[in-house]
């Protein structure tokens, strides 16, 4: 018997490995880089256990997804937690984590990645826009003013500047914009 026979199984550890390595060649490569043999490769995982997990390319597309909004929505639940103002709360959490990716050049470059899903593949563009609704149903008593909608829409353009490096600026000018910009969320 093989030693693979006695070794324990630990699919959820599996399953976040192959996300991670389907993450990483995302950001080094972009998403044409993510193969399936690509990431069994990358990973060590046989091919077969990769299938297990993920059967087809979108299918692991969509997990990854799916990952990165999880990890986005527990970032902007600790900020909501923190923030002591009900008052455009959610939309503070979700200017300051988009903000807050700048200085996080690994996630920074998964969802780069996943922005040009969004404008490419109508699938990932259609998730996208059910986490905003979802959102914008779930807090439309504190945080559907038009200020802080022009901030989330604002909150954007910085997200897409930042992946773009299109409007760089001294960290005394962001902060003196993303201060304003909060300041903006309590009117």
């Amino acid at each position: 018997m093989s030693i693979a026979h006695h070794r324990r199984k630990q699919p959820a550890l599996v399953r976040q490995q192959l996300l991670d390595v389907a993450a990483r060649l995302t950001s080094e490569q972009g998403m044409g880089a993510v193969t399936l043999d690509a990431v069994s490769g990358a990973s060590g995982v046989s091919k077969g256990g990769l299938l297990h997990h993920f059967p087809t390319k979108n299918a692991l597309l969509d997990a990854l997804f799916d990952d990165l909004l999880t990890r986005f929505d527990a970032d902007l639940d600790r900020r909501m937690r923190d923030d002591p103002m009900s008052h455009g709360r959610f939309t503070r959490a979700y200017l300051m984590a988009v903000a807050g990716l700048r200085d996080s050049p690994d996630e920074a470059g998964h969802w780069a990645q996943v922005t040009i899903a969004l404008l490419a593949e109508p699938r990932h563009r259609q998730r996208w826009n059910s986490w905003v609704q979802e959102r914008a149903d779930e807090y439309v008593g504190t945080d559907s003013s038009v200020n802080a909608q022009i901030i989330r829409f604002a909150a954007d353009g910085l997200w897409l500047a930042d992946m773009l490096g299109s409007h760089p600026t001294d960290n005394a000018a962001r902060d003196a914009l993303l201060a304003r910009m909060v300041e903006l969320t309590g009117k």
